[in-house]
């Protein structure tokens, strides 16, 4: 029986440090992005298309001969790329 529980014991203590390294990770994780934050670092992907070629596509869309795939494929996105901005 004492070979079980000092096994039993051994597996506790590695749950438990492994449980302490990552919280440890995420705290480290959370104050880097606060600090890009703070230094005026913004996350996340880069919009595909910018407000000029937005306001490009509304204008081409006023021309009932134009299709929303048209222009999509004019601009290099797909349809739901453009819809997402159009909105």
């Amino acid at each position: 029986m004492d070979q079980i529980a000092n096994v039993e014991l051994i597996f506790h203590m590695t749950g438990s440090i492994a449980q302490f390294e990552s919280r440890l990770i995420v705290e480290r994780s959370k104050a880097g992005l606060a600090a890009a934050r703070a230094r005026g670092r913004k996350g996340g992907r880069k919009p595909k298309l910018s407000q000029k070629d937005i306001k490009q596509a509304k204008a081409m869309l006023l021309d009932p001969l134009v299709t929303k795939s048209e222009v999509a494929e004019h601009f290099g996105v797909s349809r739901p790329t453009l819809n997402k901005a159009l909105s």
